[in-house]
């Protein structure tokens, strides 16, 4: 393959130089044309062999051309693979990336909650001390301990500081199911003198008794600063009661140490009139409306009975049957006679039929409507007053409410005194409302079908008078 430029070279050298030659003799001689036909066959004999050469070559790099354009793909294939298996690399690497950023977020999700865990435990913990009954400090005072100094002990681990908050809370959970129906345990009391006394404990609801070893029993109270409690024994008996109480866990608690106070919740909790005066001055109002409406309802409820028990179908149709005959002063008779409202209404329409019998009975209607319709006023007007008089005792008793937010935060009962006077205001003037609204609809009912079979019956009369009153007339003209 190198052979062929040298010779291309040679060639084209010795035709330069036979040029040359040429170019500096100023005739061509014998000699002369002898050594160009030389150099020509020369220069042909090199370009011959170059030629070979290069078809030499060419060859050559025919047959090597075919190997290497099988290689070059074959390459070519591995490098497409190996770019597939790079992609897949990547798009794994970028799933696992992405459920890193996942998991990172999630474990700071869960460390975030155990943090507020923490914090919750850790309160509950400070605070248990104001959460149990006296003395029981003794047996749950040092597992509080510990949990309270899980936060601030720096050399444990996470988990041992949630570990020992978790066996606080399952110790104090265990203890609610022990104190139950009432629990015992042992401890130390100190009596007036000071003195320190072992025994044991029976915690009864709100109240702690003690009896020391020594057969004094007592009352145990909280003493502030320290955690045994004062023991206050009473009288000879029921400090005799009180230690076969606590002894045994057996009898009868010998004292109210509410001091009636639970009586009087039980009772103030169903207690109307203790209501009414939570409910603050918009009350009394509200009870005179709701005095005013019931005996309105009372009073027309009666007069609709009454006026039912008046009525008199056959009456009516005695009525209309005179009319019909022509025999008017015959009906206006059964009509005084007769304690029947409509019969009365229509009687009292055809005794002043004089002018026009229609206005006469419309003046007759309305008077017997009148008689009906007596008080209703009243009852429409107590059914919207009552609700917004409990919205006018909401707006006072939240003013009462925010006055005390605004000055001393010491009393929350004042708070919720305020709130209370709101929600018990509103709840009255609503259920007056309510409690109103029914018989004031039946009232209605009840007016309106009096009203139309007046209208009924009115109509029939005209129908029958009208026809013989405008034939008399004619007659008299």
């Amino acid at each position: 393959m190198n052979l062929a430029p040298r010779s291309i070279h040679t060639f084209i050298f010795a035709l330069l130089a036979s040029s040359a030659a040429f170019a500096q003799s100023p005739e061509p001689t014998v000699d002369g044309s002898a050594t160009i036909s030389q150099a020509a066959r020369s220069a042909e004999n090199e370009l011959s062999k170059s030629i070979a050469e290069l078809n030499a070559a060419r060859a050559h790099v025919a047959i090597e051309k075919l190997p290497l354009s099988q290689q070059l793909t074959a390459l070519e294939g591995e490098v497409i693979q190996l770019r597939r298996e790079g992609d897949a690399v990547q798009r794994l690497v970028d799933a696992g990336a992405l459920e890193i950023a996942t998991m990172k977020s999630q474990a700071k999700a869960r460390q975030d909650e155990l943090t507020y865990i923490e914090s919750l435990l850790d309160e509950y913990a400070r605070t248990f001390e104001s959460k149990v009954g006296v003395g029981e400090m003794q047996i749950y005072g040092e597992a509080a301990e510990t949990a309270k100094q899980a936060i601030e002990n720096k050399t444990l681990t996470p988990s041992e500081r949630f570990e020992r908050q978790t066996s606080f809370a399952e110790t104090s959970i265990k203890r609610l199911f022990d104190v139950i129906g009432g629990s015992r345990f042992k401890g130390v009391g100190v009596d007036t003198l000071g003195t320190v006394l072992n025994g044991q404990f029976a915690m009864i609801g709100p109240i702690t008794l003690f009896r020391a070893d020594s057969g004094t029993a007592g009352v145990a109270v909280a003493q502030p600063g320290s955690p045994n409690p004062l023991i206050r024994p009473l009288d000879e008996e029921l400090s005799a009661a009180i230690g076969t109480l606590v002894a045994t866990g057996e009898g009868t608690l010998p004292l109210d140490p509410s001091r009636g106070g639970a009586l009087k919740a039980l009772v103030q909790k169903t207690n109307l009139l203790h209501i009414f005066e939570k409910g603050g001055p918009i009350m009394w109002p509200l009870l005179a409306a709701s005095v005013l409406a019931l005996a309105v309802v009372l009073e027309r409820v009666l007069f609709l009975l009454n006026e039912g028990r008046k009525r008199s179908p056959k009456s009516l149709s005695k009525f209309f049957v005179e009319v019909g005959k022509g025999n008017l002063v015959e009906a206006i008779a059964i009509s005084n006679g007769c304690k029947d409202g409509i019969v009365n209404t229509l009687g009292y329409a055809l005794s002043h039929r004089d002018q026009s019998l229609g206005h006469a009975l419309a003046l007759a209607e309305t008077r017997t409507l009148k008689r009906y319709r007596r008080g209703l006023a009243i009852l429409d007007t107590v059914i919207t007053l009552a609700p917004l008089l409990g919205l006018l005792g909401t707006v006072t008793g939240m003013m009462a409410s925010f006055s005390v937010i605004g000055g001393d935060l010491s009393s929350p009962g004042a708070i919720t005194g305020g709130i209370s006077e709101a929600l018990i205001a509103t709840a009255f003037g609503l259920v007056i409302a309510i409690i109103a609204l029914l018989p004031f609809n039946y009232l209605n009912t009840q007016i309106e079908q009096i009203e139309n079979e007046m209208v009924g019956c009115g109509a029939q009369l005209k129908l029958l008078v009208e026809p013989g009153l405008e034939a008399h007339a004619a007659g008299g003209g």
